[in-house]
């Protein structure tokens, strides 16, 4: 069903008590799998067609500014919706509730990654995991570029994006932030009367004072940063949750298009620059965070959780990592908070602001070759043993090594394919096939 065309004209929202709503936002982060897509649908079953607590209007209008955000919309849209039924507590309530069994289930399956990932039935499992999560990134990439992709200027743009990372290692921020530039500078100086990209009038946003807006930016700002402050006081300022805090941090800026669009990055600066993880683990963590419910950029936790496992001194390993992952969760979410709290009153002028608009098309099409780039690091290390890097000038390609390809990793992948193409199987089945294929193989 598309929620755009549902006529809510009859419908009469009713307002919920606050523990009736609590208890219902605990019910959609703990049921919330199947990556956005499957919790918009559900947050919208539970909101708009079971209880009408909100109109489909409403909801639609609400989805259509947190696509425009960085971060995971669907845990940002909880926060709209729970700030528009109960003000800033019910935001707080619905986005802490979207995410913490997600975030409890990844630490716990990151610890059982850490010490049981070694042994053999694990590793096979894994194998097949692998296939599988190169298999969704793939229909992503063709999901995302069905919608992203209307016209020569945003085919443009996801091609250079592509080559700017996969070609000349161009980091993922400057990517999206030239593509956003490139969009507003096109739409700027092309606009005509009746074209596209023509600005309107922003109208009267509302309600949106400038002091609430300090406020807000204040606390949440504060929130934020306050555990830099606390690390720093007790590990010094070298310490590695310091620089975990910091890399994530910029990772919630510039995470427009949702977690795959920044993974190829991640995975590199955690390998090779910062060294988190070893190669091919962020493979892993991807396919345990398509397992869990709330955002895939859970992911990220599983990082944050390595990362700290592995860097930090004079604590336990396994302590550390659940910090780490903690930290993680921290800096990645809180932000959402902010971006609802400090923008909802200013959305009627937001959605009217067409250069704008152009601006954020731009980037959905940046994320589109971003995304086509992270699909290629995942086939790359899924079916070859080993890569090599090419370096020519400001050139640096990563290329297979021909002889360590993998039959086995090819057949899985196959598979994971045919199901997903052609099977149209969901997420959850499709993880569920290739890790027991991936089994079978390894006791072969």
């Amino acid at each position: 069903m598309d929620i755009a065309d549902q006529d809510d004209r009859n419908v009469t929202p009713t307002r919920p008590g606050f523990k009736e709503a609590a208890g219902v936002w605990a019910k959609i982060g703990l049921l919330g799998f199947g990556g956005p897509a499957g919790q918009i649908a559900l947050m919208h079953r539970e909101l708009v067609e079971e209880r009408r607590w909100v109109s489909a209007s409403r909801f639609l209008h609400a989805l259509n500014y947190c696509m425009l955000l960085p971060g995971p919309e669907a845990q940002q849209l909880s926060i709209y919706i729970g700030w528009l039924l109960h003000g800033t507590r019910g935001g707080i309530v619905a986005g802490t509730l979207f995410v913490l069994p997600g975030f409890i289930v990844i630490t716990g399956l990151s610890l059982l990654y850490a010490l049981y990932h070694q042994s053999g039935w694990l590793e096979g499992l894994f194998f097949g995991l692998k296939a599988a999560v190169l298999a969704i990134v793939v229909e992503a990439v063709v999901r995302l570029g069905k919608r992203a992709l209307k016209g020569n200027f945003s085919r443009a743009i996801a091609a250079v994006s592509f080559l700017a990372l996969f070609v000349f290692k161009v980091p993922f921020p400057l990517v999206i932030l030239a593509a956003a530039i490139a969009g507003y500078l096109v739409a700027k100086f092309t606009a005509t009367a009746g074209s596209p990209f023509s600005p309107r009038a922003e109208g009267k946003t509302g309600g949106a004072g400038w002091r609430r807006a300090a406020r807000v930016l204040a606390l949440w700002l504060a929130l934020w940063t306050a555990p830099f402050i606390l690390i720093a006081v007790l590990a010094g300022t070298d310490s590695v949750f310091i620089a975990i805090g910091l890399f994530f941090s910029k990772m919630a800026v510039v995470t427009f298009g949702g977690a795959y669009a920044v993974l190829s990055y991640v995975a590199q600066q955690a390998v090779e620059t910062h060294h988190w993880l070893l190669p091919g683990e962020m493979l892993d963590g991807l396919a345990l965070a398509e397992t869990t419910p709330g955002p895939l950029v859970l992911v990220l936790s599983f990082v944050g959780f390595m990362g700290a496992m592995r860097g930090a001194t004079g604590l336990d390993p396994l302590l550390a990592g659940v910090l780490g992952a903690a930290l993680t969760t921290w800096v990645t979410f809180v932000p959402c908070f902010l971006w609802i709290f400090l923008g909802a009153p200013y959305v009627e002028g937001l959605r009217q602001n067409r250069v704008l608009s152009a601006a954020l098309a731009a980037i959905s099409a940046a994320v589109t070759g971003v995304i086509l780039n992270l699909a290629l690091w995942f086939g790359l290390h899924v079916l070859f043993a080993g890569t090599t890097e090419l370096d020519w000038g400001p050139l640096s390609l990563t290329l297979p090594d021909l002889a360590s390809f993998r039959p086995v990793a090819f057949l899985l992948t196959v598979l994971a394919l045919a199901v997903t193409f052609i099977g149209r199987a969901g997420v959850l089945p499709v993880l569920a096939i290739c890790s027991v294929a991936g089994w079978l193989t390894s006791l072969i």
